[in-house]
C-alpha cells in the first residue's frame, strides 16, 4: 500500500486555508486510500522566537482541529513530531549529506532570513537546516507520496536528493518520495491581499479566516475581502486576483468550478454574500465537533501517545538502519 507522510506547523491558529489546501484532502482522500501518517510537526516551530507555553497550547489546538475535521485514528496515524525520537536522530545523518549551499537556496529561508536582518535580529541555525529536519520527517516512514502546497514543493525536491544522494553513498536506505497537489484551492490567498497566502502566523488577521472563528467574524471577513477594479466577475488570477480568491475559495467550499462560478454573478457584493455562507456552513460541524473533543482532552492525549507508538514502530528499522549504513556502531 501507498504511504503518505504531512505534517503541519503549530506556528498559529490553523485557517481557511489550511484546510481548503490540505487537511480536507487528507481527510477526504488520503487516509482512505494509504497508510497515512499525518504529525503536528512541533519542532519546526522552534526556528523563530517563540512563546513555549504557546507552542504546546497551538500544538494540542491543531491535532484536535485534525481530529475534529475528520481524521480517524483507526485509518491513520495522527501523531506529534517530538514524541518521535527518530525524527531528530535521522535529521543529524540528513544534515551530513546535505550541503551548505544547497539549503541557502532554500526560498523560505531566504525570505524569512532576510526578514530577520531587516529588523535587526539573529537568525537561528535552525531556520537553515529546517529543510533537512523535514527530510527526515518523511524519509523515517519510507513514504511514497507527501501531499504538499506550492510553497514545499522545493522541500520535497530536497528530500528526494538527499534520499538519493544517501542510497548512492551508503547503499539503498530510503524510499525516494514524490510531492502531491491538490486540483483546487491548493493555495488560499489572503482576503486582504490576494497576493499572498493565507498564512496562519501572519501578524494582520484581517484577511484570515481562522477555523475556530465565529460565524459573524467569518463573514465579516468575507464580505471585507479586497476586489478588484472594475465590476464584471470574472476568473483571472493575474488581472483580477481578489476575484479570483473568491471563487476559488467558494468552489472548494461547494465542490464547484470557479471558472463556472464566475458566470453566475453580476456583482462582487453578491459573490462576496455566496462565499461568506458558504464558508460558514463548511466550518460549522468542525468547530461542532472541535468543542466536543476540547471538552475531553484526555481522549486527544491518548490518540496522541497511539499514534506516536505506531510512528515510532515504523521509522526506528528505518533510521536503525540509517545509522548503520553511515557506519555508526550500533548500540547494545
Amino acid at each position: 500500500m501507498t504511504r503518505i507522510f504531512s505534517g503541519i506547523k503549530p506556528t498559529g491558529h490553523l485557517t481557511l486555508g489550511n484546510y481548503l489546501g490540505a487537511v480536507r484532502r487528507w481527510v477526504e482522500v488520503d487516509q482512505h486510500r494509504a497508510d497515512a501518517l499525518f504529525s503536528v510537526v512541533d519542532l519546526h516551530a522552534l526556528t523563530v522566537e517563540h512563546d513555549p507555553a504557546r507552542v504546546r497550547r497551538l500544538s494540542r489546538q491543531a491535532a484536535t482541529l485534525l481530529l475534529a475535521a475528520g481524521l480517524d485514528p483507526q485509518r491513520c496515524t495522527l501523531f506529534v513530531q517530538s514524541h518521535v525520537d527518530e525524527h531528530a536522530r535521522l535529521s543529524y545523518l540528513l544534515e551530513c549529506t546535505a550541503s551548505d549551499g544547497e539549503l541557502r537556496r532554500m526560498i523560505q529561508y531566504k525570505e524569512k532570513g532576510a526578514a530577520a536582518r531587516a529588523a535587526g535580529e539573529s537568525v537561528r541555525v535552525s531556520l537553515l537546516t529546517y529543510p533537512v529536519l523535514m527530510a527526515a520527517d518523511i524519509l523515517a516512514y519510507e513514504t511514497d507520496e507527501v501531499p504538499v502546497g506550492d510553497d514545499q514543493t522545493q522541500h520535497v525536491e530536497l528530500t528526494r536528493d538527499l534520499a538519493v544522494r544517501f542510497n548512492q553513498r551508503y547503499g539503498h536506505t530510503f524510499t525516494v518520495p514524490k510531492a502531491t497537489h491538490p486540483q483546487v484551492a491548493a493555495r488560499v490567498m489572503d482576503l486582504q491581499d490576494p497576493t499572498a497566502k493565507m498564512g496562519k502566523s501572519h501578524a494582520n488577521g484581517a484577511g484570515i479566516v481562522y477555523l475556530l472563528d465565529e460565524p459573524d467574524v467569518v463573514r465579516r471577513k468575507v464580505m471585507r475581502a479586497v476586489t478588484d477594479s472594475g465590476r464584471e466577475v470574472v476568473y483571472d488570477r493575474e488581472a483580477r486576483p481578489g476575484v479570483a480568491n473568491l471563487l476559488d475559495v467558494l468552489a472548494a467550499a461547494t465542490g464547484g468550478d470557479p471558472e463556472a462560478l464566475a458566470g453566475a454573478y453580476e456583482s462582487y457584493g453578491a459573490l462576496k454574500k455566496d462565499a461568506a455562507d458558504a464558508v460558514v456552513e463548511l466550518l460549522r460541524p468542525l468547530r461542532e465537533r472541535h468543542a466536543e473533543l476540547a471538552a475531553d482532552p484526555g481522549a486527544v492525549d491518548k490518540v496522541l501517545r497511539e499514534g506516536a507508538e505506531r510512528a515510532r514502530c515504523i521509522a526506528r528499522p528505518v533510521v536503525d538502519r540509517a545509522y548503520r549504513a553511515i557506519g555508526l556502531l550500533p548500540a547494545g
